[in-house]
């Protein structure tokens, strides 16, 4: 890869807002690594570097920041954004189930962090954007497992940002209301016989907004953009950006 070309790391690439992440950095210049449980996708970019693997297992992680370092000797931004959810009440929700929640939403970050910061610290300083979840800090029934590995994750991103400013690597995070993705839509489907349809959910949604509408991926992508960029964002680390169309600020009783 070219020595001055900025690079970006980013987990869960494959997925609908992964894909428009990797699409929004690499039209501004960036060299990609992607990682996903998922195979390599088509449109993924052709000079990029696309890892297969799951990231819940230590020794997975480590065999990606190897091959990301041969791939690039530094990292300018890491995009934490692979997510893991089970949609069931907590009483009903298995010990295995919320490990595995945990392992791939907040453990991994924990572990790929520190195996990142050496590559960060190598141009003198990057930026880490966690993508966290509206649900960090107002949630629902029946997800509870993906909303506290999402709190944690808010919470992980400001001790981070508080260790790692000596190191001129800025720490900020992203939290999603609704946006239109696999996931959400997989979401909409629990077994129930008499749910409805997916539009229906979808306009259900949009109508719990202020704008009156649901994200699309790219919306989230240039958010990520803008707390990655320190032209933009030099002065902001340690913050949730909560992006949801005004859903979280509406009283309930309105």
């Amino acid at each position: 890869m070219t020595e001055n070309k900025k690079t970006l790391l980013i987990t869960g690439a494959a997925g609908g807002v992964g894909q428009a992440t990797v699409a929004y950095f690499n039209q501004r210049g960036f060299g990609v690594i992607g990682v996903d449980r998922s195979p390599v996708y088509p449109g993924f970019p052709m000079d990029g570097l696309y890892i297969q693997a799951d990231i819940s297992l230590q020794e997975n992680l480590e065999m990606i920041y190897k091959k990301a370092a041969d791939f690039s000797p530094s990292l300018d931004v890491l995009v934490n954004n692979a997510a893991y959810q089970v949609t069931k009440p907590l009483l009903e929700t298995s010990l295995e189930e919320w490990d595995a929640v945990m392992g791939s939403n907040l453990r991994s970050v924990f572990l790929g962090v520190k195996l990142a910061h050496p590559l960060l610290k190598a141009k003198a300083g990057g930026a880490i954007v966690n993508v966290s979840s509206v649900h960090a800090v107002a949630t629902s029934a029946n997800i509870a497992s993906y909303a506290a590995s999402k709190g944690g994750l808010l919470a992980l991103t400001r001790a981070m940002a508080i260790e790692f400013a000596p190191d001129n690597i800025r720490v900020n995070a992203v939290l999603p209301g609704a946006v239109d993705t696999p996931m959400l839509r997989a979401g909409f489907h629990r077994g129930r016989l008499d749910e409805p349809s997916e539009e229906a959910q979808l306009a259900a949604l949009a109508a719990k907004t202020v704008n009156g509408r649901v994200a699309n991926p790219e919306e989230i992508a240039s958010v990520i953009y803008f707390l990655a960029d320190n032209s933009a964002s030099s002065f902001i680390t340690g913050q949730g950006l909560v992006v949801d169309g005004g859903a979280t600020c509406r009283l309930s009783t309105e």
